[in-house]
């Protein structure tokens, strides 16, 4: 019996062992479980004996009371599992009540010699106190003990009382410079134990509950986990302004009142909340029976063409209701004729005089007979359906008269607009400043081979003066003579003042690509115009289809040289000095650093750059 015991409590002291080294609570409390099973089936042994497990103790003269009773205990705190390893209920409440520390529970480099565990929860000693009879005990575990199990050392059995105890400040001060590693996963560090405590509240690794999922979170990351990833953290419904669990995002969104939604049958997007009155009443394409359902009309139509259907239909819902008046005289007792308003339609068969007031058909007894609820409902109808058929004549034609002052305040817009932009075009007083923006697209086009032509809007040399507009084509890669490089036209434009203007148009033109950088280093060209040509003839249609300009202004490498172009815009800038001499120009044209090309449907005499 002597060697069984101790083959117990040797189990017991290496799973408290392995608990240290693994940290696994769960492994550790099944493995102490099945101990306790084995603890159980030797009582029974003891039991079938004749014989306790106290009695068989006392005559193997190994255990003490003191020592059974703690087994009792820690026997039954197992089999009960509502308690966790740190907490214990107390008498008077329901409330967890933190249990008293015991051993420190960490993992020691190198192993915790024996000398310095505590024999009773056999972890290293916290607050060490030593017993007259030379035994070292954890502060708290050894005063429970003699509270819980009597004034015994729970080693050698010697009396023992709390007073009889004293601080082994020796042993405290030896284990608390023993290194230990941290319990955290994923760090590394080592220690001394005093420093261990320091260490927890500022190692990275340390991990708390989230607020939010109770997910145990790194403690450096927990603001991250709560506000981006937890699955519990609260949202804001950006339509509605409410907070909703982020986990049931999907549900918010197919019940917010506010979430935009789109009509199945118009695709009219509006708020879920008006959804159902959208489909309900106003929704021109949703399906609606017909107003005279209730009297034999079948016929299901989109909303939008129930007008068309009153109208196209009104004999045949007269018949209807005719047919439905007479089963009521046929199946009841001859109920009274409705009265009528003079505009209503008349329900009388052929044969019949017509008049405001139908004439009443007297009772079988000679009493007057009350109209039933069913007349008083079709009346009612009646008065309603004539109403609803003036509101809508009312509304058809308030729609066409509307479309009318549409068509016209459109055109008119459309005007002011013109004149305002020839307003603007005669402000300018002969110098133009054109922004193409965008020119990077444009740019894309050209070097795939896109023909990529643009006019700039019309502008005027003063007023009264010419109206002019700028053209550039950028030449595409494969264009003979003059690939990738900018060509500028000016057009003659018929303008607000050409009968009051002398005709060729004469003048001097220059025409600059625009530097946007500091130093404003501009691409330049002046021409003089030459009154024999097409182009400065006074132009028969909106635009003169003859240009006068250069083929090859500038190639498209130099864009990238300077500031040409800035926030993805090319200014073109146009200076026009007009002469109002009616002769024409004697002698040729001076044009230096230029030579002539004759390009047939483009211009009659196009100075170019040399390249």
């Amino acid at each position: 019996m002597n060697s069984r015991w101790q083959s117990h409590l040797t189990a017991a002291r290496g799973l408290h062992s392995a608990k240290r080294r693994t940290r696994d609570y769960d492994v550790w409390r099944k493995e102490i479980r099945k101990l306790t099973q084995r603890l159980l089936t030797f009582e029974m042994a003891c039991y079938d004996s004749g014989k306790t497990v106290e009695e068989d103790s006392y005559e193997a003269g190994e255990l003490s009371d003191c020592v059974l009773a703690m087994m009792e205990k820690e026997r039954e705190s197992l089999l009960s599992p509502a308690e966790g390893p740190g907490t214990f209920l107390s008498s008077g409440s329901s409330l967890p009540v933190p249990a008293p520390q015991q051993g420190y529970d960490v993992e020691f480099d190198p192993a915790l010699e024996s000398k310095y565990e505590c024999p009773i929860c056999l972890m290293a000693l916290r607050n060490a106190m030593q017993t007259p009879c030379g035994h070292r005990f954890c502060k708290n575990c050894i005063e429970k003990s003699i509270r819980d199990t009597g004034q015994r050392c729970p080693v050698d059995n010697e009396l023992l009382s709390e007073e009889q105890l004293f601080p082994d400040n020796f042993a405290k001060r030896e284990i608390l410079s023993l290194t230990v590693r941290c319990p955290n996963p994923g760090c590394s560090d080592k220690m001394e134990l005093r420093h261990l405590e320091n260490h927890l509240s500022q190692c990275d690794f340390s991990t708390v509950p989230c607020p939010h999922c109770q997910r145990a979170v790194r403690k450096t990351t927990v603001e991250q986990h709560a506000a981006e990833e937890c699955p519990r953290r609260p949202v804001s419904c950006s339509d509605c302004v409410n907070y909703y669990i982020y986990e049931e995002k999907q549900l918010h969104e197919q019940q917010c009142p506010f979430a935009s939604v789109t009509c199945q049958y118009c695709e009219m997007d509006l708020l879920r909340d008006q959804l159902e009155s959208h489909c309900d009443t106003d929704c021109p394409k949703a399906p609606i029976v017909c107003n005279f359902g209730m009297f034999g009309c079948k016929e299901r139509m989109l909303r939008h063409d129930l007008a068309q259907h009153m109208q196209e239909f009104t004999q045949m819902h007269m018949r209807f209701m005719a047919e439905f008046l007479r089963g009521l005289n046929v199946n009841g007792s001859k109920p009274r004729a409705p009265r009528m308003h003079c505009s209503s339609v008349s329900l009388e068969e052929p044969g019949t005089s017509a008049s405001c007031a139908p004439r009443v058909p007297s009772c079988s007894n000679g009493a007057s007979c009350q109209p039933s609820e069913e007349m008083q409902r079709l009346r009612e109808m009646d008065a309603r359906l004539v109403r609803q058929d003036h509101q809508m004549r009312e509304l058809i034609i308030l729609k066409e008269t509307q479309a009318v002052q549409m068509a016209e305040l459109r055109s008119r817009v459309s005007v002011l607009e013109d004149t305002v932009k020839e307003l603007e075009a005669q402000q300018c007083h002969g110098v133009f400043v054109w922004r193409l923006r965008f020119f990077s697209t444009l740019l894309k086009n050209q070097e795939a081979g896109q023909a990529v032509v643009e006019h700039s809007p019309g502008f005027y040399t003063g007023r009264p003066g010419y109206k002019l507009c700028l053209r550039l084509h950028l030449q595409t890669p494969n264009a003979p003579r003059c690939s990738n490089y900018i060509s500028l036209f000016v057009h003659t434009m018929q303008g607000s003042f050409d009968s009051l203007l002398s005709w060729p148009f004469q003048g001097t033109i220059r025409l600059a690509i625009l530097d946007q950088g500091p130093e404003g280093q501009h691409h330049m060209e002046v021409m003089e115009t030459k009154p024999d040509l097409q182009a400065f003839q006074k132009p028969s249609s909106l635009r003169n289809p003859k240009g006068f300009g250069y083929v090859t202004f500038m190639h498209l490498n130099l864009l990238h040289q300077r500031a040409f172009i800035k926030d993805d815009t090319l200014l073109i800038r146009c200076e026009v000095t007009p002469r109002f001499d009616c002769g024409p120009k004697e002698g040729p044209t001076v044009q230096p650093a230029a030579m002539r090309l004759m390009l047939p449907g483009t211009s009659d005499i196009i100075p170019t750059t040399l390249p």
